[in-house]
This record gives C-alpha cells, sequence and structure tokens, in this order.
C-alpha cells in the first residue's frame, strides 16, 4: 500500500449506480480511498468490509487493477475454502438430531465450538468436551466461547439486565416481531419468554455474522449475515428468509420499502445501540432518532459496566426513533422522568434552563458555561486561548485540527459537507492515469511551493485582525 505522511484518515466511498464491487470471503468488499491534508485524496483501493486487519482477510484490490484470471480462479478457491462446511439444512437437520438425543449423549467440543453427534465423539476424543444439558441448549451465548478479535468479529453480549430491559420495554409497547441484528442474548431471551407461554409469543430472527448459531436454530429463526456490506452467506434463500420475516400478516406489507407513498410519516421502529460519542455522526446520518440515558452494559466487556461511577459507567446508549417518553427507564436504578424534556434521564442529568435540555451524556451532572453557550463536562474548564471548553491540561492553541474542514480550511462546515469534494474527485479521477506498481507512471508537476494545510488556513483565520 503507499505510504503517505500527509494522509489524516481513509474514507469510505458509496458506490456508484450499477458498479459491482469485487468479493472476498466476507462479501462485496468497500471502496476506500485515503484522505490527504488540505483535501488532496490518495489512491482508491478495496478491502474487506468486515476485517480491519489483513491478517484476518487479506484481500486488497486498486480500483483501477485488471485482475488476472489465474488471480480471479485463486480467490474463488480461497472463498470457497473459508465457507462454513455444511449448509443450513444440514445444520438444521444436526440440531433436530441432537435435540432427540438423551442427555447423556449430548456433548460439546470446545475445541472446534461444536455440538457433537454420537459418531462424531470417536473424532473428538482428544479434544476438550463437555456434557450439554437442555438450559445450555437454549443459550448458545453462554456455551460458544466469544470471539475477541476487535478488528474483525469481536463479541459483547448483553448483560441478563440490559436484555431484559430491552426485552420488556418492546413487549411493553406491544411490538410482536424484533428483528435482532448482532443481538444473540436478545434471540435467545426472546424464545426462552415463548417457552413460558405468559404472555403473547413474540417472533425473532437473528442476523449474525458469527455462523455458529446456525447450530441451534432453524431457517426462519437464523441468517449468516454481515450487517457491514448487507451480504447474505446464504444467497437468495436467507435473503428471502428477511423478506418473509418483514411481511405484515396479510403478506403485502414490507416496511418501508413496501409502504403507500403518502404514508411517508411511517417508519420501522428502530433501536441502535452504540456508544454515545457517536452522537452526532449517528445523527447525521439518521437524524429521525434520539439517543436515550439508559447504559447498556455487558458481561464479557472490563468497561462496559453498570452501576460504576464518574468515567467509569458504560458509554453505551440506546438510539432510537421511538418517542422517548414511551420508553420508561427503571427509577431503581437511579433514572428519573424530565417533565420538560418529556423523556426519563439519568438522576445527576440536571435539566439546564439555559439549554433548555438534560444535557449531561455520560451520567454526570454538567454545567454551563456562558462563554461557550452550552452545557460542557464537569472536568472541563473554559480556555480563552482557544476560546471554548477542554480539559485543565489540553494543548493550548488557536488552531484546532477537529474544527471545520481540513480540506478547504472553512470553519462553516465538516470535510464531508465541503462543496470542493466532488469538484476535487472528479478533477483526480476523470481521466485515469495508467499506474505500474503501485505508482503512477506520470506525476503531475510539483507546485512552486508547499500548500498550507487546512489546520494552519483555520489558524489563519481564527487570528485576530493586525
Amino acid at each position: 500500500m503507499e505510504a503517505n505522511s500527509d494522509s489524516v484518515g481513509i474514507d469510505v466511498v458509496l458506490p456508484e449506480e450499477g458498479r459491482t464491487a469485487p468479493c472476498c470471503p466476507h462479501g462485496p468488499t468497500l471502496l476506500f480511498e485515503k484522505v490527504g491534508k488540505g483535501g488532496n485524496n490518495g489512491r482508491r483501493f478495496y478491502a474487506c468490509s468486515a476485517c480491519r486487519d489483513r491478517k484476518d482477510c487479506s484481500f486488497f484490490q486498486w480500483e483501477d487493477e485488471k485482475v488476472s484470471e489465474a488471480r480471479m480462479l485463486a480467490r474463488e478457491a480461497e472463498m470457497q475454502s473459508k465457507m462454513p462446511g455444511l449448509t443450513r439444512q444440514d445444520y438444521c437437520n444436526r440440531f433436530l438430531k441432537y435435540a432427540s438425543l438423551p442427555l447423556h449423549e449430548k456433548r460439546f467440543c470446545e475445541d472446534c465450538q461444536i455440538l457433537l453427534l454420537p459418531a462424531e465423539h470417536g473424532a473428538h476424543s482428544a479434544h476438550r468436551t463437555a456434557p450439554v444439558t437442555a438450559a445450555q441448549l437454549r443459550r448458545p451465548s453462554v456455551l460458544l466461547r466469544p470471539l475477541y478479535n476487535k478488528k474483525s468479529n469481536a463479541q459483547y453480549l448483553f448483560t441478563d439486565r440490559s436484555a431484559h430491559f430491552l426485552l420488556d420495554t418492546l413487549a411493553g409497547l406491544g411490538y410482536r416481531k424484533v428483528l435482532c441484528v448482532g443481538t444473540p442474548r436478545l434471540q435467545e431471551l426472546i424464545k426462552l419468554r415463548n417457552l413460558e407461554q405468559k404472555q403473547e409469543p413474540m417472533q425473532s430472527l437473528l442476523l449474525d455474522i458469527d455462523f455458529r448459531y446456525a447450530q441451534f436454530y432453524s431457517q426462519d429463526e437464523f441468517c449468516h449475515y454481515n450487517m457491514f456490506n448487507h451480504h447474505f452467506f446464504g444467497g437468495e434463500a436467507s435473503s428471502a428468509v428477511l423478506d418473509a420475516f418483514l411481511r405484515e400478516l396479510d403478506g403485502k406489507k414490507t416496511w418501508r420499502k413496501q409502504q403507500n407513498p403518502g404514508d411517508s410519516n411511517v417508519d420501522m421502529p428502530i433501536i441502535w445501540i452504540f456508544p454515545y460519542f457517536f452522537e452526532p455522526r449517528i445523527l447525521e446520518c439518521l437524524p429521525s432518532l434520539t439517543m436515550l440515558d439508559y447504559q447498556v452494559d455487558y458481561d464479557n466487556h472490563p468497561l462496559y459496566k453498570h452501576g460504576k461511577t464518574g468515567r467509569r459507567q458504560s458509554p453505551v446508549r440506546l438510539f432510537t426513533n421511538i418517542p422517548p417518553n414511551l420508553v420508561v427507564l427503571p427509577k431503581e436504578e437511579g433514572y428519573r422522568f424530565c417533565s420538560i424534556c418529556q423523556r426519563h434521564v439519568c438522576s445527576l442529568n440536571k435539566h439546564c434552563n439555559k439549554c433548555n435540555l438534560c444535557p449531561s451524556k455520560d451520567g454526570r451532572e454538567w454545567k454551563h458555561c456562558s462563554a461557550c453557550r452550552k452545557c460542557v463536562k464537569p472536568s472541563w474548564r473554559h480556555c480563552v486561548s482557544c476560546d471554548r471548553c477542554a480539559l485543565p491540561d489540553h494543548p493550548c492553541s488557536r488552531a484546532h485540527p477537529e474544527d471545520g474542514c481540513f480540506g478547504c480550511g472553512s470553519l462553516e462546515h465538516k470535510r464531508k459537507a465541503c462543496p470542493l469534494r466532488d469538484a476535487r474527485r472528479r478533477n483526480s479521477y476523470g481521466p485515469k492515469a495508467k499506474r505500474r506498481g503501485g505508482k503512477a507512471s506520470q506525476q503531475p508537476p510539483k507546485p512552486e511551493a508547499k500548500k498550507k494545510s487546512g489546520a494552519a488556513r483555520r489558524a489563519k483565520k481564527r487570528a485576530p485582525p493586525l
């Protein structure tokens, strides 16, 4: 990959209509481009959508690269080798056989992470195996070993507290169908509640990139799925399962896609679970969502725990388009209802009359800064030199790279909204230069003087007049 000391990040380039991306074992790849200082973009390339480390998925291809037939065949062979050894139907048949076995014959291989039929016990005799109870069979996320690779498929599982809260909330609001994307604990709890037969049954479908869950669910309950590129590993048969699940009872209506043109206000209820510090980016893409104060915690995460104080609290929150006043947060866990904001908030999240909202994002009580005209974290102080609030020991400078656009230097917008961004792309990628060995065969003439970076231009704009 080309080295570029002036690179400040990598952007995902949305695909052009009618253009097909090459595939890796995790489905269609994504098109990336390096972002340089001053808005100069690097060469575009395709890489895996699910893995951020090429040790986990080695796929790499320049956008304008011509791939030989031999390389294409090698890729196809690699993708076939990475596919699960059994089909979804095979897994379903195995599970039916396994469920009918007497208790003493039910074994699980901890090394291979699979349920073992009696005929397979001998082949796994040198492995670590364990008996499986009926209760464990209904909780596959407890039986399976969580994956911990942060650059590909790290799995952090809801605690029972968070899973029960989510299910109680959905059931209380009258929802009877739940699409669980990457939330196996919620799927399990729905199935367990249905077995109790204490309330109206709820339908659920789990979409997850971990194919191991195929051992425990029918074809109508689980699809092997990559959410980063909306890829179903089972092809059209799996995507048809989702389509059928989304249809209404009359068999004619599907959320959003099949809504009547006049029903512009009808939208699928969503609960997106993500850290609060991603709020600006999430709301930029989905402005109909609202972040709630509820702290989601995980069994197997060292930091994302409920009940801790200060900065040690879990930063994970709920983003939803369900009206906030309908989501009741538990009083016994320290939440209260703000009659002005018309939503439940953390007890320390005090309403600010100047901001006219409950401003805290992290569970602590924030304070209002008159100079910034907004509430800030309690540990921040207003810096006269920087003209903003920050930590007392922050690097003081009048130029803030995070403010404004590092492409053109304007303080009025971010780079993603820069009006010059698309123009630069057209100029850079219109007539494509022939490239050899990862470098362009013809280099553009070097400018006489080095252009100022976006940070330098912003600093100049901030500077007081002489």
